[in-house]
C-alpha cells in the first residue's frame, strides 16, 4: 500500500507560545496579545490607504466600537466586546477586501465563523452574537468603512456612499482617522479590552 499523504499543517505558532488549529481552534489556544498583536499589523484596504502607517484591523476595529456604542447609547459591556472584537478572526486569517471574500467562496466564512466562536467563548461572550446585535454591529462597521474610505482610501464621497450609504453627519462627528505606529494600536486595543472585561 503506498503511503498516506502528508496532512498539510493547519496550526499557526503565536507569539504567546500557543499553537493555534485554525481548522478546529479551541478556546484555551486564544490569547488576547496575539490578536492585538497580530490586528495591529494586519492592513485594511489592502495597504492602499494615504499616510506613513498602514491602516490596521486592530484602529478599525476601536472606531467600529466607538460608533456602535454612539449608534447604541445603551450598550451593555458585553456587546461592546463582541463590536471590539467583530474582526478578531483576522489576526490569524488576515483581512480581504469584499470582492475577494466573495470570489473565495463559502469556506473562508466557515473559518472566520469556528474562530470567532472560540474567540467569544474565550472572553465570557456567547459563541456568536443575536441577529440583532450583529446587524447594529454591521451598521457600525459600515460607518467606519465610509469614513475610511473617504477619508484615507481614495474614494469620492459619491462612490463611497454607494457602497456603504453615507452616515448621518452627527454619528460622526468629531471623529477623524488618524494613523498610528502599530505599536501604539496594539496598547490601544489591549487597554480597551481590559477595560470592557472588568465591566462584564
Amino acid at each position: 500500500m503506498p503511503p498516506k499523504p502528508k496532512q498539510p499543517r493547519a496550526w499557526q505558532r503565536m507569539l504567546s507560545g500557543r499553537r493555534l488549529d485554525l481548522l478546529d481552534p479551541t478556546p484555551v489556544d486564544i490569547e488576547i496579545e496575539d490578536i492585538a498583536h497580530g490586528l495591529a499589523f494586519v492592513a485594511r484596504w489592502n495597504g492602499q490607504t494615504k499616510g506613513d502607517f498602514p491602516y490596521s484591523v486592530a484602529e478599525h476595529s476601536l472606531l467600529v466600537e466607538t460608533l456602535f456604542c454612539r449608534l447604541c447609547p445603551n450598550a451593555k459591556p458585553a456587546e461592546k466586546l463582541f463590536a471590539l472584537l467583530h474582526d478578531a478572526p483576522e489576526y490569524v486569517i488576515g483581512d480581504m477586501i469584499s470582492p475577494v471574500k466573495a470570489a473565495v467562496g463559502p469556506g473562508y466564512g466557515e473559518l472566520d465563523k469556528r474562530l470567532a466562536a472560540a474567540i467569544h467563548i474565550r472572553f465570557g461572550l456567547p459563541a456568536a452574537p443575536s441577529i440583532r446585535l450583529k446587524k447594529q454591529i454591521k451598521k457600525a462597521d459600515n460607518v467606519s468603512a465610509w469614513m475610511e474610505a473617504t477619508q484615507i482610501a481614495g474614494f469620492s464621497e459619491t462612490e463611497a456612499s454607494r457602497f456603504f450609504k453615507r452616515p448621518d453627519a452627527a454619528l460622526t462627528h468629531g471623529l477623524d482617522i488618524h494613523l498610528r505606529p502599530p505599536v501604539e494600536v496594539r496598547r490601544a486595543y489591549s487597554a480597551r479590552h481590559a477595560e470592557l472585561l472588568a465591566e462584564l
